[in-house]
């Protein structure tokens, strides 16, 4: 029973990786595209293509990480916006302007 099951084991075909396909011309254009509307360094852009010349699939992964941090950022900095009223002054005898 256990050389039977040795034997399945070792016969089985080994599990096969995951095939990385290159970017082709089309693709950077897409990849070029997620960036559009957003002002990047020229070096994230060189990094996703660099990526890109060996796993299509990582440099989109790459693109979209980087796009959703900066629509996030974006969102935080609204959201804690404030501004003063237009009407507010500050009436110096109840300010403290020495300290």
């Amino acid at each position: 029973m256990f050389r039977a099951l040795n034997e399945e084991i070792f016969n089985e075909p080994e599990q096969v990786e995951e095939v990385s396909l290159p970017v082709t011309e089309e693709d950077l254009f897409i990849l070029l595209q997620k960036f559009a509307g957003y002002e990047i360094p020229t070096k994230v852009f060189s990094q996703a293509v660099a990526i890109a010349a060996y796993d299509r699939a990582s440099a989109f992964r790459y693109a979209d990480n980087y796009v959703n941090i900066l629509k996030n950022k974006t969102k935080r900095k609204q959201w804690l916006k404030l501004e003063p009223a237009p009407d507010f002054r500050l009436d110096q005898r109840y300010a403290d302007l020495q300290n």
